[in-house]
């Protein structure tokens, strides 16, 4: 079932979207797009991310184009708002291309930021969404165990739904996740279930209380499936900044759930100035069915020669990877 790398390359094309707001230190997001028997698929490792680890991602895109996917159980994923580590004023305009959206994930610990920052983005909003809303933050690992157990502290008052990897390590996790547990603010792991070589450590260590997954770095649907499964915890499936072809292989991870208990952060289109289609949530939904990019939006969109080039170059090295293991 695994394709030759040429008919990978026959249908492969590079985009480059450009975004709103800088994120996750992106202003415009590359991905290699190709086309499989059973329809279009995402390759968008993160440009820092090396080879083997970028491997798992082609695995995820030849899974989605030539194999067929886990039947749906639900046509429509409900999705969150994403606000990236803006000021507090930008808040509102943010949110407002997240149509319909009741819940909201704020970015937090930004380099560069204080934690006096953190506060007031989540305040506006709270301000903003009312107190119907939901709010879960990310840190993304980037607090020492004593500054989350103080953020935490100083957030609890604007009713978090979940603080996503607050720490990088695992030890960590399970540490504050003792300290906070009087405050009732459940802690998710992420970095710690995607980029780890024992993903059901988390799990082990009674680490977390729900797990944050993406389908391209966990090798495509049906793995992920497998993994939530065996952690036994409630999944929230998420994007990788990706295109919305790749947002449809995340909706098609969702859809196969048998329980989604989560609005799952598949929004991410609203961050994008232009996409190959079209898949920013209505109603705060997004549909579950495959995406087919539009030709003119490829075009378009369409990265150049040096960027075309470096992308292939690395699909050939990611594909050798497969290839050997």
């Amino acid at each position: 079932m695994t394709p030759e790398l040429s008919e990978i390359l026959s249908t492969a094309r590079v985009v480059a979207l450009p975004m709103h707001t800088r994120f996750r230190g992106v202003d415009t997001r590359e991905a290699l797009l190709f086309e499989g028997p059973e329809g279009w698929a995402e390759f968008s490792p993160f440009t820092e991310y090396a080879d083997a680890e970028a491997a798992t991602w082609l695995a995820a895109a030849i899974d989605f184009a030539w194999r067929p996917q886990p039947s749906p159980l639900r046509d429509g994923i409900r999705v969150n708002a994403t606000i990236p580590a803006v000021e507090a004023a930008r808040v509102p305009d943010v949110l407002a291309r997240f149509s319909g959206c009741r819940t909201a994930k704020v970015k937090v610990a930004e380099p560069g930021q204080t934690l006096a920052d953190d506060i007031a983005r989540v305040r506006a909003v709270r301000e903003a969404m009312g107190p119907e809303g939901r709010i879960r933050v990310d840190a993304n690992g980037l607090w020492n165990i004593d500054e989350a157990e103080h953020a935490v502290h100083a957030l609890n008052e604007f009713d978090l739904e979940y603080v996503e990897q607050p720490c990088a390590t695992v030890e960590e996790l399970a540490e504050l996740r003792t300290r906070v547990k009087h405050l009732g603010i459940p802690v998710a792991a992420d970095e710690s279930i995607r980029k780890s070589s024992d993903p059901l450590a988390v799990a082990r260590a009674g680490a977390a209380d729900l797990i944050v997954v993406k389908a391209q770095p966990l090798g495509g649907v049906t793995h992920a499936l497998q993994l939530i499964a065996a952690t036994g915890l409630p999944a929230v499936v998420s994007s990788a900044l990706d295109t919305a072809v790749g947002l449809s292989q995340g909706a098609a991870l969702a859809a196969a759930l048998p329980h989604l208990d989560y609005d799952c952060g598949l929004g991410t289109a609203s961050l994008f100035l232009d996409d190959v289609a079209d898949r920013r949530p209505r109603d705060g939904v997004i549909p579950a069915d495959r995406v087919t990019p539009d030709g003119a939006a490829l075009d378009r969109l369409a990265a150049d020669d040096d960027r075309r080039d470096w992308w292939f170059a690395r699909l050939e090295r990611s594909y050798r990877v497969l290839d050997a293991g």
